[in-house]
Order: C-alpha cells, then structure tokens, then sequence
C-alpha cells in the first residue's frame, strides 16, 4: 500500500531545501534591476526635458524668455554693424523678441573673439535662428557624449545615459547657452592631446568661450605643455584665437573697446550669480570684487600642488577629471548650465566604480535638479536654493566613486579589528579549573 502521506510531504520543499540564487546570477539579477532604476530616472529626467526643449525653439513666447535671445540680438546688431554690446539697442531687439519687461538688457558675456557664433544669427528670423542654433547646440552635446563612450572603450551597461540626461547640459540647451560648446572643446582636447595635438590645441579656441571656469585646468596645462615640450597645442590654439580676432576685427573693429566699456559701465560683475565664490562676496563685502577670485587663487595653489608629484605619469583622462572638477567649484562665477562640463569627469567616475548605488545616486542627484527647474518656474527665488549645492555635490560624489574600493576595505577593516577587540580571549573564555 501506498502511504500518500509521504509523497504530499516529499513534494513540498522545507524552507531550508531552498536553493539560494548563486552569487553570479544574484549579481547578474541586482545589475539589470539597477541598471532598469537608472535608465527609468534617466529616461524621465531626458523625456521632460525633451520636452521643453522642442517647446523652447519652437513656441515664440518662450523663444524670448531663453538666453539665445541675447545671441540672436548681438548677431543682429553685426549684421547692421551696429554696437553688439549697446545696451538699449540690445533691450529693444530682445523685448521684440519676448523678453519679460521685468529684465533688464542681457549681454553676450564672452569674449569678442566669439563674435563669429552669433553673426550667422543676425541675417536669420527669430524663429528659424532659434531652432537653428538649438539643433546645432544638441549636436555638440551628442557628440560631446559619443566621444566620451567611445574613449571609455564603448562600455555596456548604459552608464553613458547618465551623460546624456544630466541635468546642468538639459539646463544648458533650453536656455540655448554656449557651455555645450566648451564641453566639446574640452572631450575633443582630452581625445586628441596625445595623438593630434594641433588639432587638441585647436579645440581648446571652444574652452576660450568660458575661460573662468578652466583657471586652475588652464594652469596646469600650461605647465605641463612645458614640462612636455607639447607646443603643437599652443601653436594650434594660438592660430585659432588668431584667426576668431581677425574674424572678429573684420566684423566689429572696435568691438574689444566696446566690450571693455559694456563691462564698465553695465554692472554685470555685481550680479549675483547662484556660486560659491559670489556668494561668498556677497556675504564679506558686497563691493570687494577681488573676493570672488579668492577660491580660484586658492585652487590654482592646490593645482600646481596637485600636480607637481604626478608630473611624470599625469594623464589627463584621469587627473583631469578631479581638476576640471575643482576648476568649476572655485570659479568666479559659474552658472548652473556651465556645470555641464563636469560631465567627462562624472562619466568617467560613473564606468570606474563598481557600486551601482553610487550610479543610482548621480541619476538621482541629476533629477533633482530638474526639480529645481520646476521650482523656478514656478517661484523664481527658489532656484537659488536648489543650485547652491551642485557643484560641490559632483566633486564629491566624483571622490566617492573612484575611492569607493579603498572607503569600503577601510570600513570592512575597521569592522574586523572593532569585533576582534569585542571577542573574549582564549583564556577568558576558557573555564576555570575549580569548575571542570
């Protein structure tokens, strides 16, 4: 007879015969789970953004409110060899074109040497500039990221959505600022540096459109280029400056003059600016200008300290990212768009850890930001409050990621000793002879 007892019982399993994942195929299932959290944030940070991006080139009540306003104006101002930094010339074209009456008249804060950028936009509609200019501004970025996954050997894992979702290079784009342009220069100047370094000097003309937030980066370089006799970076550098003056000369001859007096007389240099080193004027001496190049001179002090024992085998792939990192923390002023150049940095930190919490944490970090995009539609002040923190934030998070290894062997060492410590000894533990 056949105990039917015994085989209900046989095929149910105890809890105990359960066979746990092996550690490969837990590892395997906790990679996919992150990397679908970290594609989900990435994707719905880009997908908003995406969205006020073709509503920002496209719709004319926004077109205005955005800062590629103030290059299309200049770019009509040297179309009619007109002053590009006269102000109520500026305010009238940018009012027409929908700039809340609330703001006062914007300049094209770079150098004249980047006049050439926004002369095509002077013989262009509003409209048609804007979506020009727009597509233009994300095909640098593209490019800017393309080239990064390419020189990290094309990683899988699509770490590089991180890149392409960050929030500071989506700021960046709506806005229709020039920092893309900088981002590419750097990516171009740290893919060619070694192999083509003409070419590498001639990218860094792109740096040049933001040059205070390469001050500690550009030292370094400088120095380096000596030590390393690379003077085909400065010969292909010097050319292209040479040639945007000449260009520039040859539509604005007086144009470095007139910027000279807009930066005189405009009082842009009081404006407060949502940064370390502003804020920092703001808080011990709101007329004492020298204060907000305090930080820089500090960090161009802890460059050259930097540097210096890491001469001999500096890469700047690697040392780089950590530089570029402080250069834009201590800059004199630095928008929350212009932090998109710390995206080499950020991604090389993203492919180097192993902790896919670190991962989560960046894409987390990154969306909040777009949160304070909404913020500041919402109440405009509040914008201030958000973008403090950032800069600081990807430097650290940046350290974090490449010592992780050696932070968490410190702490599973520490664990260790502090247990051992706890643990009786042999003799205290053994018993005592009166008690066998």
């Amino acid at each position: 007879m056949v105990d039917h007892s015994q085989i209900a019982t046989a095929e149910i399993p105890s809890p105990s015969a359960v066979v746990p994942l092996a550690p490969g195929k837990r590892n395997k299932v906790l990679r996919v789970i992150a990397n679908l959290v970290v594609a989900t944030i990435c994707g719905l940070s880009f997908g908003f953004t995406a969205q006020g991006f073709i509503i920002s080139m496209l719709a004319t009540q926004v077109v205005g409110s955005r800062d590629f306003v103030v290059y299309w104006a200049t770019g009509q101002q040297l179309a009619h060899h007109a002053n590009p930094y006269d102000g109520p010339a500026l305010l009238k074209l940018e009012r027409s074109a929908g700039l809340a009456d609330k703001y006062g008249a914007m300049y094209m804060r770079n150098p004249p040497s980047t006049l050439l950028l926004a002369f095509p936009l002077g013989f262009l509609p509003l409209r048609i500039a804007s979506v020009a200019w727009s597509l233009f501004l994300l095909l640098c970025f593209v490019g800017s990221v393309y080239i990064l996954w390419l020189m990290h050997g094309k990683r899988k894992g699509h770490r590089d959505w991180i890149a392409y979702s960050f929030a500071p290079a989506l700021v960046c784009l709506l806005n229709g600022q020039t920092s893309v342009f900088a981002l590419l220069g750097l990516v171009v100047f740290l893919r060619l540096h070694r192999t083509h370094q003409f070419l590498a000097g001639i990218s860094l003309w792109l740096c040049l459109l933001k040059p205070h937030l390469f001050l500690p980066f550009g030292l370094v370089m400088l120095v380096w280029i000596v030590l390393t006799r690379s003077y085909r970076i400065v010969l292909g550098a010097a050319l292209a400056l040479a040639g945007s003056c000449a260009i520039a000369y040859r539509i604005d001859p007086i144009a470095w003059s007139q910027y000279s007096h807009m930066v005189h007389t405009s009082g842009i240099q009081w404006e407060f600016i949502p940064c370390i080193s502003v804020l920092l004027r703001v808080w011990f001496g709101k007329g004492a200008i020298w204060l907000q190049y305090a930080p820089a001179t500090v960090g161009c002090i802890w460059a050259l300290w930097y540097f210096w024992p890491r001469r001999e085998k500096w890469n700047w792939s690697t040392h780089g990212s950590l530089l570029m990192l402080v250069s834009i923390v201590v800059a004199p002023y630095c928008w929350l768009f212009d932090q998109a150049l710390a995206i080499p940095a950020l991604l090389r930190g993203a492919y180097f850890t192993k902790s896919r919490n670190l991962v989560i944490l960046l894409a987390l970090l990154s969306a909040f930001v777009e949160v304070a995009l909404f913020c500041n539609i919402i109440k405009p002040s509040a914008v201030y409050l958000w973008t403090l923190w950032t800069a600081p934030t990807w430097l650290i998070w940046y350290l974090l990621a490449v010592h992780w290894d050696k932070l968490t062997s410190a702490w599973a060492t520490c664990r260790a000793r502090r247990k051992a410590r706890e643990m009786p000894s042999a003799e205290e533990s053994a018993p005592a002879p009166g008690m066998l």
